[in-house]
């Protein structure tokens, strides 16, 4: 990932960037593809872990380290926060329309 790029992102940009690992994690678990699942897994963590490095985003890391650990833990079975993926995926996509205008 190129972070300079990454940083020149809107956050509605960065959102719906992971939003759409978030959708190929499901899509591939739904296909009982656990290691694409993973690999798209770690695509957004590292979307994720850009995002917050983003110096702009200060004031929001709580809501983007949220987002960080209820992905964990939804991929992992969802047992502390039980969101599934698709509410993540649908939190995503509203970010995603924001970015397109």
């Amino acid at each position: 990932m190129n972070l300079e790029r990454w940083h020149t992102l809107t956050l509605a940009q960065q959102f719906g960037n992971i939003g759409s690992e978030i959708s190929r994690i499901h899509s591939w678990k739904a296909r009982k593809d656990a290691d694409a699942a993973e690999q798209a897994f770690f695509r957004a963590l590292d979307c994720i872990d850009a995002t917050l490095a983003d110096t702009r985003w200060r004031g929001r890391q709580k809501e983007i380290v949220r987002l960080r650990e209820v992905l964990a833990d939804s991929v992992q079975g969802g047992e502390v926060y039980a969101v599934p993926l698709e509410h993540l995926l649908q939190y995503c996509t509203h970010f995603a329309l924001i970015a397109r205008g």
